[in-house]
């Protein structure tokens, strides 16, 4: 998957809230002040290029729907970030959460326990 830009994750957020749209319904979603319509449609076709959207044909028009789904989107991106910012180690990235939230004993148990339970149920 290629990365996204926040404008396109943004939009792409729309369908995986809304559902299949229209690029008049995607420009009526958005906030004031409002992008030119081709701007959008652009950025809804960039979306479709990378895979991450696709369309049925309607007249002239289109209605465009996501094909990748939120959670699957969200495990490549902290892949990515993993990958990028901590040499791929998990451990790595634990760590660094622990440091920065200044975790406490009794929540770094009960995040174990949550993982052991998981683990037990798959």
């Amino acid at each position: 998957m290629e990365k996204l830009t926040s404008k396109e994750e943004e939009i792409l957020s729309y369908f995986w809230e809304k559902g299949p749209l229209f690029v008049r319904e995607l420009l009526q979603l958005q906030p004031d002040p409002k992008p030119h319509y081709n701007t959008l449609s652009t950025i809804v076709r960039t979306l479709e290029e990378k895979g991450y959207i696709g369309h049925h044909p309607f007249g002239n028009t289109h209605q465009y729907y996501a094909k990748v789904d939120r959670k699957a989107y969200s495990i490549k991106s902290l892949q990515h970030v993993i990958s990028r910012y901590f040499g791929n180690s998990y451990r790595s990235v634990v760590s660094s959460l622990i440091e920065e939230e200044n975790l406490s004993p009794g929540e770094l148990e009960k995040l174990i326990e949550e993982i052991k339970e998981k683990n037990t149920k798959q």
